[in-house]
């Protein structure tokens, strides 16, 4: 063991810095308030792109996805047009930071996308109750695991708070008691883990504010556009706000068994906000390009822009989100919409099938969308993502839509890149112009304000295959309001569509530090997301890893004018 303070880390995945200071500000969070009034605290921000998918690889190695060439758990294979589930980061070329060897003991607890590490000289647990672990339930030891389960049990919501039916009452409610059962067994074990030893580091994370966050957004912000629907979920409180209550109680009895000499950091490398990227990324941007490719063609339901619309859709009635997207699908005739609709829903799938059928035949290109329920039953994880029902067309398209939960990513179809490649490499640039000023005419159609914010190139040509690029030619990034209806002249009105989260990701974080040595209520500039391992080993003592592209955060306790005269 060291010489320094020892380090007690807390993350809370995908907290609001926004909601996190006004609850403060209030009275509610007095632990998170206190830690505040007590140390350092400060903005952190995240890559532009891709923020949300490579948020804990960030964390894990220091290094930026450019370096780690990890961007999402999925990889596009243009031989086939199939997409392969990598899962999380391998850690092959950047080991976690906390992979010190033997001098430092170290415990690291349920920390997501990560990996049992050789040179970690202490204690791993891993997917006990991580919000998206990407990884297998296991530890080291590796009786460890087993014996925090048999004696705190598991976490209620494991796998089970993802959250795509914002109507069900019942699933919000369910949540809420299991999110708040998961918080007080989490502390419980950190506790444990924080008793057996005087730990050089101990991370671990509440990924309840995550879940939360997706889940109870539009039932704690009234400006959301479901708020209009949150008397019907039931609640007499905010299950936002008091899920976080109960996490600032818990980091309150966790750091009562932590040293009277550690240096206590709490952060959070990603935020949370209206959720207003899943919708146009996952279903928009698919339907958007397949008109482009196909003028004239709609996959989707078609109106004009400037016809009157509906209201916001609550598809009250429907299992989970991609059923109710997929009811929306174009169906050309009359009669087989009326048949659809008077079906049972026990049949629907049946009579979706022959109706697919149906439509490949009439249609003028054969291959039709993959109906959900043919994805789920091959044990696609994406099934319920509608770019992914296009992937037939997409050897006949110039440009489609990948799958994504955060921003939009568009794969051109590449002569000579791609197996059935559209674009000739001359094209590439004019191809990629075309796209994007269409992109840009895209508006909201309820406020005609841009729906899109910037469209990203990820590559200087069109054979620029540097391996650490990302799989998309073009990154969108939206403009912060959500919207269930977008229109444009090009490619007419699509929507209006039933949201699925109301609470998505945003692009900023926040950090605490108190410690001997860091001036109570001192803030610092913002810093990056890549720099909080830096930031934690610097607070150990520990030397800082050489592919580091984070550098620590200046927390260092300063002198006052007043002593300096």
């Amino acid at each position: 063991m060291t010489q320094s303070p020892p380090v007690i880390a807390i993350g809370l995945e995908s907290a609001s810095p926004a909601l996190l200071e006004k609850w403060m500000a209030e009275g509610y969070l007095e632990n998170l308030a206190e830690l505040r009034r007590r140390g350092a605290y400060g903005h952190l921000e995240n890559v532009e792109y891709h923020g949300t998918e490579t948020e804990w690889t960030t964390f894990l190695t220091g290094c930026l996805p450019e370096k780690t060439g990890y961007w999402r758990p999925l990889r596009f294979k243009p031989s086939t047009y199939q997409l392969d589930r990598i899962g999380a980061f391998d850690f092959v070329r950047q080991q976690p930071f906390y992979a010190l060897g033997p001098d430092y003991r170290v415990a690291a607890f349920d920390l997501p996308q990560t990996t049992l590490s050789p040179n970690v000289n202490g204690a791993q647990v891993m997917a006990w109750g991580a919000h998206d672990p990407q990884t297998e339930r296991r530890s080291h030891p590796p009786e460890l695991l087993p014996d925090l389960r048999a004696t705190y049990g598991d976490h209620p919501a494991f796998n089970k708070a993802f959250g795509d039916n914002w109507w069900d009452a019942d699933y919000q409610q369910s949540l809420e008691y299991a999110l708040k059962a998961g918080i007080s067994r989490r502390a419980a074990i950190a506790r444990d883990l924080l008793k057996q030893e005087p730990w050089d580091l101990f991370v671990t994370i509440f990924g309840e504010t995550h879940s939360a966050g997706h889940n109870f957004w539009h039932l704690s912000q009234d400006d959301h556009p479901l708020n209009q629907y949150a008397d019907k979920a039931g609640f007499s409180h905010d299950p936002l706000r008091e899920t976080f209550q109960s996490i600032d109680r818990a980091i309150g009895e966790i750091l009562k068994d932590a040293p009277e000499n550690a240096n206590i950091v709490i952060f959070n490398a990603l935020g949370m906000g209206p959720n207003y990227n899943e919708l146009p990324s996952m279903f928009f941007l698919g339907e958007v390009l397949f008109r482009l490719s196909f003028p004239g063609e709609q996959a989707f339901s078609y109106s004009a822009p400037g016809t009157p619309l509906g209201p916001v859709v609550n598809p009250e009635n429907a299992d989970n989100w991609g059923e109710a997207i997929w009811a929306r699908k174009h169906k050309p005739q009359r009669l087989r919409e009326a048949l659809r609709k008077c079906a049972p829903r026990r049949v629907r799938p049946i009579l979706d099938r022959l109706l697919v059928k149906l439509e490949s035949k009439l249609g003028p290109h054969k291959p039709g969308l993959i109906p959900p329920y043919r994805l789920a039953a091959r044990g696609d994880r994406f099934w319920q993502i509608p770019t992914s029902w296009y992937r037939n067309y997409w050897p006949r398209m110039q440009a489609f839509a990948l799958p994504s939960y955060s921003d939009g990513l568009i794969r051109i179809n590449l002569i000579g890149r791609e197996a059935s490649g559209k674009v000739a490499p001359s094209d590439y640039e004019a191809v990629c112009a075309s796209i994007t000023r269409s992109l840009h005419e895209l508006k909201d159609a309820r406020t005609q304000a841009p729906i899109v914010k910037k469209v990203i190139r990820t590559r200087n040509s069109a054979f620029d295959d540097n391996p650490n690029h990302p799989d998309a030619d073009l990154v969108v990034i939206w403009h912060e309001t959500p919207t269930d209806v977008i229109e444009s002249h090009t490619v007419g009105r699509i929507g209006p569509a039933p949201y699925r989260r109301s609470g998505g990701h945003a692009n900023d974080g926040c950090l605490f530090a108190v410690g001997p040595d860091i001036e109570p209520g001192s803030t610092f500039q913002t810093a990056h997301a890549a720099d909080i391992a830096p930031t934690l080993l610097a607070l150990m003592g520990a030397p800082q890893k050489a592919e580091f592209d984070g550098k620590p955060i200046s927390l260092a306790r300063q002198k006052s004018r007043l002593a300096a005269v």
